[in-house]
Formats: C-alpha cells, structure tokens, sequence
C-alpha cells in the first residue's frame, strides 16, 4: 500500500496535482452554482416587475394549398 502512495517516487508531483485538480474542481462548481442562484433571482425579479402576459391575438387559419396534379407525378417517378 505504501508503494501506491509512493507512486513510484513521483508522489510528491502525483498527490499536488490531484489536490489541484480536486480544488478547481470544487471552485468551478461553486462559481457555476453562484452563477445559477444569481440568474435564477434576476430572472424572478424580472418576471415580478413584468406584470402578467398578454396572449397573443388568435391567428387567423391560412387557407388551404391548392390541390397538386398528382398524376403528372406518378408518371414521373413510374418512368
């Protein structure tokens, strides 16, 4: 066990660089969690000054596409 700790003469560059790692690690997520609560609290403040939505009026339906001939389209394609 004391050999795997010792990794292999380099544990003195093996165990900082994890620590390192494990640290940036950590900072990233609670930078990216600050990040979040932040948008979340502007978002709610944003959404209370707003007042309600209006809906949108109803659209009226586009009339349908005229019919294809679609025998010149068989044709076509059987050739």
């Amino acid at each position: 066990m004391a050999s795997y700790f010792d990794m292999g003469g380099y544990a003195g560059y093996v165990w900082p660089s994890y620590a390192v790692t494990a640290i940036v690690l950590v900072a990233l997520f609670v930078a990216t969690w600050r990040g979040l609560k932040n948008r979340e609290r502007t978002l709610e403040t944003l959404l209370a000054t707003r007042g309600p939505r209006r809906r949108r009026a109803a659209r009226q339906e586009a009339p349908a596409p005229e019919a294809v001939n679609t025998a010149s389209t068989t044709e076509e394609t059987s050739r």
